[in-house]
């Protein structure tokens, strides 16, 4: 850990990443200047820029909640399962490749992906009914119902893996979908409009907040804890269905520990003796004693952790590996030949076109090499970066890969 010297006054940034970039820079400073941030600012090791915050931020507000100090991907995590079952048995590249492609079968994967028909799910009646009487909110939707068991695209990923001991994992990566995008973009626009009716010194509209104690940061509150609970249950979906793609080759497999938890969400927390709303934007809880999962990129090892408690980073770590290269940058700088050799020995489907958002004139026939290993920071540099906030526990390899 170290102290960022070129903050402009505010409260303290402190942090784990080697090199903070100018953009993710001037946003800590941003927060460390905000009326509602307290003690300090924490970049995790996996810091890159983000919409408002840093991706691997976490910060302490005073009785507020900052939507975008959150995210719009609310409850984005991880979730992993250890087996019994000895990687030897699936060593061919068949056998990987037909259990992924029965995954395909069971969880549509993609952004606008979705199953044909709503899903049920106790939790959705459980919300509706804890709703105060009067206007109902737009969500959740149909499209919120027919998301749920489903990847979504991007950096989300569904992944077989084997640790150092030869036995095989089960790891996904994934979120609330559309529905943490729709509250988290409805209440930050509540925010801005309150925020300028109150005139209020925030140093960027991007970082607009609600009072814990109003209305409106209540129903925020709310709205996100379903949103954690909706990521949850999308995780545990499409876990299950993991289990039984698997479960069809390695006929005697069985399932034992399992960790489901997220990474981009907001918690009453005390911290140096007071109640303060912790936001982990792209960071993972790490009390002492508490599991977590850091994945690394596409085609490198992920691991899981044991946290040890660290006050100065709120009990913190990093939430993956973190880009070290926008998408757009990705496609159009790194050589297609790398990225295979990166991803020699793994079952995945190979790189897409790139997207159309994305190119520049000339650039037809680039390839999405966005989610490529080498767009990321290198995982191991990440681990040894926090070594006084997580004792690392399992290192796990990849096999096969489904991405978004």
């Amino acid at each position: 850990m170290k102290w960022v010297k070129d903050v402009q006054a505010g409260i303290p940034v402190k942090s784990w990443c080697d090199k903070v970039e100018p953009e993710a820079l001037e946003q800590a400073t941003n927060l460390a200047n905000h009326p509602v941030t307290r003690k300090h600012i924490a970049l995790m090791p996996d810091c890159h820029v983000g919409y408002g915050m840093p991706i691997g931020g976490v910060i302490a507000c005073e009785n507020a909640v900052i939507p975008n100090a959150v995210g719009v991907d609310i409850g984005c995590g991880m979730v992993a399962v250890e087996t019994n079952c000895p990687a030897k048995k699936l060593k061919s590249m068949e056998k990987r490749r037909k259990i992924m492609d029965r995954v395909k079968e069971m969880v549509p994967a993609g952004e606008g992906h979705a199953h044909k028909s709503v899903q049920e799910w106790d939790g959705f009646g459980q919300y509706l009914d804890s709703l105060p009487e009067g206007p109902k909110p737009e969500w959740p939707a149909n499209l919120d119902r027919k998301n749920l068991g489903t990847l979504g695209g991007g950096n989300h990923f569904i992944e077989l893996q084997t640790d150092e001991t030869g036995i095989v994992w089960l790891m996904i990566h994934s979120g609330s979908r559309n529905l943490g995008h729709k509250i988290a973009s409805h209440y930050h626009n509540k925010a801005r409009k309150l925020n300028e009716q109150w005139h209020s010194d925030i140093p960027s509209k991007d970082l607009a907040f609600l009072p814990a104690d109003i209305k409106q940061g209540q129903y925020y509150i709310r709205d996100m804890n379903f949103a954690l609970a909706y990521a949850l249950e999308n995780r545990r979906r499409m876990m299950q269905c993991f289990k039984n793609a698997i479960s069809e080759t390695a006929k005697d497999i069985e399932f034992l520990r399992e960790v489901n938890i997220h990474h981009n969400y907001a918690a009453l927390e005390n911290h140096f003796g007071k109640d303060f709303w912790i936001h982990r934007k792209g960071a993972t809880s790490a009390k002492e004693g508490e599991t977590g999962i850091i994945p690394g990129s596409m085609g490198t090892p992920s691991y899981i952790v044991n946290g040890l408690g660290n006050p100065e980073s709120f009990m913190s770590c990093s939430h993956g590996a973190g880009r070290r290269m926008g998408r757009g940058e990705a496609s159009r700088s790194l050589n297609i030949e790398d990225c295979n050799k990166a991803m020699e020995g793994i079952v995945f489907d190979r790189w897409s076109k790139f997207r159309s958002k994305w190119k520049k004139r000339g650039d037809k026939k680039l390839y999405d090499l966005s989610e490529a290993p080498p767009a990321y920071k290198d995982i191991e540099n990440v681990i040894a970066s926090e070594l006084d906030l997580i004792e690392p526990m399992v290192k796990l390899r990849p096999l096969a890969v489904v991405k978004g």
